[in-house]
């Protein structure tokens, strides 16, 4: 429950109806008029969209979008027409395929909307009459009855056995009884007796509403609003923010030392100017988009054969960052249905007269049968019950809080009147109870004792009990007025949400794999609990709603640390608890399937509902799961890490690669008396070896890649940098060394057999820093294997065909081949020797 709004049902209708300026009969349509205009409509106020070019620029703001249009820029400038049009492509498709996913999300709050009454019966000028929900104020009187969705907040004026789901707003999987009188204490929301809130529905009985608060004033309006809101960039977004940041770093570094130092020299300002552009160009990492695009879609393929459906493509890299998982318990660690799951006697031990009975009343019990209906008559339903005949019926209400059915046995003329309802209102009334041999004997202090002990050890568990009881009704017709004076009680029936037996084994394969499951439920707490330890679930700490309202959001973020399990929390909160766990460096996953959970879904790096949700979480999420089970969501951390071990695997290849031969370059052009390689050729090196990886997405992982989650570490990447790139140079400096002085290549020799040199170290260094393991005990994927090999075959032939004079190249000799292949060699060898420093992680040998 937000604190900024006004919690008015704590106020009594008396005292709302003299703030609202109304009475029992409603409104005046004038005044209604006014305080529409006043007001606005009773309608979720529309969110607000930047326009799509907005949108576009702020993603071309991206500094490692903005470093790839820079390069594109450049290579158009420098007539490099093959380079422009990929980089443009890239970034197009990139970014055009992010603005139509997030266009798709944002009918979440559209979804929203349409779940508010298109009309409502209120009390205009002393009458009562249809008028469209959407012109509701706030002092209105409202009428209701069941199959009416609640169209605004408000308090009940009158009710008659008035019962109310609500547990899309506070997760209760039961129907709530709605009163005039407020409940002596409300902690939260669900507690609050007297008030109905809109987006509810009425499932049973009538009442009248006072209206006290309507469209975005209202909770439902509250979840629209964050639903509305910027949210935090994603684990994901950050991270490539990062690499943005780093690869501009290194570009500006090197490319204003070569600009400065060429000047310093007295070298032409123009040649050294496109050089230094050609050094910016090498050092972007052009296919990134494409190759993150084709490694998430890759993911996204693989995760719909597990029966989830990835909305946000980049929601599989955070998931497998994900270090928390936040989840509600119906449907996940639940059934998701109320089932009987005892019925004991008097005695404790199981009755089967007492499921009997009550099932019988359930089966005669007009109107809408509630869940707890469902259960009996489902747990019996290997029972014939059609040896009854029903002759009269006293309804449940909330004064009596029983049903009470008068049948007649068709075997023998037996008349009984079987009533079921609160335990402790059933207790009352009897005086005698029966045990399961039929023995009829005094309720006395000691019976009563002991029968109220199991309720209230059954209650503690998070337990649903009815009493039932019964009566002898002899030669009677109908029910009589007397209150159900004399009864003899039977028994308890009790219900639960049964847990699911996989959810043991999910979470214990979820936290093996370093993420933290905690429990968010609008339930109470003893419910949870009860939960928790039927499933032996290892969790610590314990929030309600109540507590979480009395700290401030510094205050609730070190209490979620040790924290894993929330009762009775409201829609705010479950949003406050993400961002408080986001706000300590968490990624966060978020599961949920109610109009309640849907701001928290959005919060959260990764939302999550299932197929069966409400439209509203739906399209709040980042992925969908098809089957409601937390086992589909252990597999699907594992494919994010093995995406974004593949993404990463780009990174440092490309990021070392291209520094280590960006650097030699830069250092030779101050020594050579010309270019090691010119521009174009720069240009070509660094587009066949982004070619060369594009199989990289359908690679394999490390073992030590999926076993923990793996945060984007910048610091890691320059480390990898800073080992592997000058070990690239050494070997690059080695062979300018042979080609001068052992060869003595002319200039087009030279830059052949570098190009050659460069090429072959870079794309065949791919197999042995793919793994932290050896190279040789690993095999990469075929498709891997053929685009790094294809590009190797391109790079050697362009020097050494007849068109390679066109590029600046000419052949070089046999012997230095021969050199070549054994400096590439030695680099190889001294590569795989060096890379576990670079890496700084261990291995286990397998990959996945």
């Amino acid at each position: 429950m937000s604190a900024k709004l006004p919690p008015f049902w704590r106020q009594g209708a008396d005292v709302l109806l003299k703030t609202l300026g109304s009475d029992l009969q409603g409104l005046s349509t004038q005044e209604a008029v006014r305080r529409l205009a006043v007001d606005g409509p009773n309608s979720l106020a529309p969110s607000t969209h930047s326009h799509p070019l907005a949108d576009l620029l702020r993603r071309l703001a991206n500094p490692l979008v903005a470093i790839l249009l820079v390069a594109a820029a450049i290579a158009g400038a420098t007539g490099d027409a093959p380079s422009f049009v990929i980089i443009v492509a890239v970034v197009l498709a990139s970014t055009g395929l992010d603005m139509i996913q997030e266009h798709r999300a944002r009918a979440s709050a559209e979804a929203l909307r349409q779940t508010i009454a298109l009309r409502a019966r209120a009390w205009r000028d002393g009458k009562a009459g249809e008028v469209p929900a959407a012109q509701l104020v706030a002092g209105d009187v409202v009428d209701l009855a069941a199959g009416d969705l609640v169209p605004a907040d408000g308090v009940v004026l009158a009710a008659n056995n008035v019962q109310v789901n609500q547990a899309l707003l506070t997760g209760e999987p039961y129907p709530v009884e709605k009163a005039v009188e407020p409940a002596a204490t409300e902690a939260t929301l669900a507690d609050a007796r007297n008030a109905l809130f809109e987006g509810a529905s009425v499932v049973a009985g009538t009442a009248r509403m006072l209206v006290a608060a309507t469209g975005p004033r209202t909770r439902l309006g509250a979840i629209a609003r964050a639903l509305g809101k910027a949210q935090p960039p994603t684990a994901f977004e950050r991270g490539v923010h990062q690499l943005g940041v780093l690869i501009v770093r290194l570009t500006l570094f090197l490319v204003l030392f070569v600009l400065l130092a060429h000047l310093a020299l007295g070298r032409p300002a123009l040649q050294s100017f496109l050089f230094a552009m050609a050094l910016a160009v090498g050092l972007t990492p052009e296919l990134l988009p494409m190759i993150m695009t084709v490694a998430l879609s890759r993911g996204a393929q693989r995760m719909a054969a597990a029966k989830v459906v990835v909305k946000r493509l980049s929601a599989i890299h955070d998931l497998g960052q994900m270090d928390i998982l936040c989840t509600d318990k119906t449907g996940t660690l639940t059934q998701a249905r109320i089932a009987l799951v005892a019925h004991p006697g008097i005695d404790g031990e199981d009755d089967d007269q007492v499921a009997e009975w009550a099932a019988i009343n359930a089966r005669f019990e007009t109107g809408l049968r509630s869940p707890l209906d469902e259960a009996l008559l489902q747990h019996m339903s290997d029972r014939d019950l059609n040896g009854w005949r029903k002759l009269d019926e006293r309804p449940f209400d909330f004064e009596r809080r029983r049903v009470s059915v008068l049948v007649e046995r068709a075997a023998d003329g037996v008349r009984l009147e079987i009533v079921k309802g609160a335990p402790e209102t059933l207790l009352t009334l009897c005086a005698n109870a029966q045990d399961r041999s039929g023995a009829v004997r005094p309720l006395d202090a000691a019976l009563r004792q002991r029968l109220a002990d199991l309720q209230a050890d059954r209650a503690a568990q998070g337990l649903r009990l009815l009493g039932v009881a019964f009566r002898s009704a002899a030669g009677r017709q109908t029910i009589g007025q007397d209150d159900d004076a004399g009864l003899v009680f039977l028994g308890f029936c009790v219900f639960v949400d049964p847990p699911k037996a996989s959810a043991t084994q999910a979470i214990s394969r979820l936290q093996a794999a370093g993420v933290r499951v905690k429990v968010i439920s609008g339930d109470a707490a003893a419910v949870v609990q009860h939960l928790v330890t039927t499933l032996n679930l290892p969790v610590e700490g314990l929030l309600t709603g109540e507590m979480i309202d009395k700290l401030n959001d510094q205050a609730l973020a070190v209490r979620v640390e040790h924290t894993d399990l929330f009762a009775r929390v409201t829609p705010d909160q479950k949003t406050r608890i993400v961002h408080a766990l986001r706000a300590r460096g968490h990624t966060v996953g978020f599961l949920g399937d109610g109009i309640n959970d849907a701001p928290a879904i959005r919060a959260a790096d990764v939302g999550l509902s299932v197929d069966g949700a409400t439209d509203v979480a739906r399209e709040a999420a980042d992925m969908i799961l098809l089957d409601q089970d937390l086992s589909v969501l252990a597999d699907g951390v594992a494919e994010g890490r093995r995406t974004y071990a593949n993404i990463m695997k780009y990174v440092r290849m490309g990021t070392s690669s291209n520094f280590g031969n960006m650097l030699t370059m830069a250092l030779a052009s101050l020594a050579l008396p010309f270019l090691p390689l010119t521009a174009v050729q720069v240009l070509l090196n660094n587009l066949i070896y982004d070619l060369a990886q594009v199989g990289i997405p359908l690679d394999g992982a490390d073992a030590s890649d999926l076993s923990r989650p793996r945060a984007w570490d910048m610091r890691g990447l320059m480390r990898f940098t800073a080992i592997m790139g000058p070990l690239s140079s050494v070997f690059d400096v080695a062979t300018f060394a042979l080609l001068l002085w052992v060869f003595h290549a002319d200039v087009a020799q030279f830059r052949a057999a570098w190009f050659i040199e460069s090429m072959a170290s870079q794309i065949l260094v791919i197999f042995v820093i793919r793994t932290a393991g050896p190279a040789l005990a690993s095999r990469a994927h075929p498709a891997l294997t053929a685009t790094a090999l294809a590009g190797l075959a391109l790079a050697l032939a362009l020097p050494l065909l007849p068109w390679g004079a066109v590029l600046g190249f000419a052949p070089p000799t046999g012997a230095t081949l021969a050199a070549i292949a054994g400096l590439v060699g030695t680099y190889l060898v001294c590569a795989e020797g060096l890379k576990r420093l670079a890496l700084g992680q261990a291995h286990d040998g397998r990959i996945f």
